[in-house]
């Protein structure tokens, strides 16, 4: 297994497929624009649903939660990125924000 790996907001790239595990009335709440909703609890079940054939990047909000998913990802075989501060750094960094 290859060490986890990060990534600060401003590196993410605008196309990157963004898994946000947070829970659904979190991502309600606000979410990188484009994102899509796989809360962590339920990526056991759902991990399916992510293209494999694209790099995965993980958010929730500050970046504990998404590194947890990350590891467990990695210990079933698929590659994912960590974006360091989650939703926190995304919004101070001024990256675009999607509402409900």
């Amino acid at each position: 297994m290859r060490p986890m790996e990060f990534i600060p907001v401003p590196e993410v790239p605008e196309d990157a497929q963004i898994v946000d595990v947070r829970s659904p009335a979190e991502f309600a709440e606000s979410h990188a624009a484009g994102s899509v909703n796989i809360p962590m609890e339920q990526m056991p079940l759902r991990y399916g649903e992510l293209d494999l054939d694209s790099e995965i990047y993980l958010m929730c909000r500050s970046g504990g939660r998404s590194a947890q998913v990350c590891t467990w990802l990695e210990r079933n075989g698929i590659d994912a990125v960590n974006i360091s501060g989650g939703m926190i750094d995304w919004a101070h960094h001024g990256r675009p924000v999607e509402r409900g």
